[in-house]
């Protein structure tokens, strides 16, 4: 599959902040191990991470690579948590629904 990550991309935070983050983009073909890597790897350097999904392949695909992440993470003493919510994007100028998952430190 190539480049995980995707494009920096406007993120409003909680706090109402807009700040730049990578979205890991998965597909219903993606390594599971590379994309832990790649959240363990964000999560390392910039303490959060955003990860994407669009289709059941795909959310699949997405979850089962955040447990791996939470494995790999927590073997350094970090505890994650993930807060699914669904996010309307645009794709070939056509409206899909997909699937974000935000996931922080715990604590």
């Amino acid at each position: 599959m190539g480049n995980i990550l995707g494009l920096q991309t406007p993120y409003m935070s909680n706090e109402g902040a807009s700040k730049p983050v990578n979205i890991i983009k998965v597909s219903a073909h993606s390594r599971t191990a590379a994309v832990a890597g790649a959240i363990a790897g964000v999560m390392r350097e910039a303490q959060h991470a955003e990860v994407q999904a669009i289709g059941a392949g795909a959310v699949n695909q997405a979850v089962k690579a955040i447990v791996i992440a939470k494995g790999y993470l927590a073997e350094e003493g970090v505890h994650i948590t993930c807060t699914p919510s669904f996010v309307d994007v645009d794709i070939d100028s056509q409206e899909r629904t997909a699937i974000r998952f935000a996931i922080r430190p715990n604590g």
